[in-house]
């Protein structure tokens, strides 16, 4: 739940106090946000590829964390 009141799903990041900002900028939900909105909703799809990219990274660091802490945890 924070990572979604902390994305630009409810509110643009514009109208956001600048501490917000910079969480918004850095959450990957932003990403996944703005990307849905342009390819559904807008049709505009300018800046697919820094979303998709984004979204990529988040993936590979979670699964690389994951499957580090996997065998910490069950043991």
């Amino acid at each position: 739940m924070p990572l979604f009141f902390a994305s630009n799903a409810l509110y643009p990041i514009s109208i956001m106090p600048d501490w917000l900002r910079v969480v918004a900028s850095v959450n990957p939900l932003s990403y996944m946000v703005d990307f849905l909105r342009g390819a559904l909703v807008t049709g505009q799809l300018t800046s697919w590829q820094v979303d998709v990219g984004v979204l990529l990274v988040a993936c590979i660091l979670a699964t690389a964390v994951g499957t580090y802490l996997y065998p910490r945890i069950v043991a």
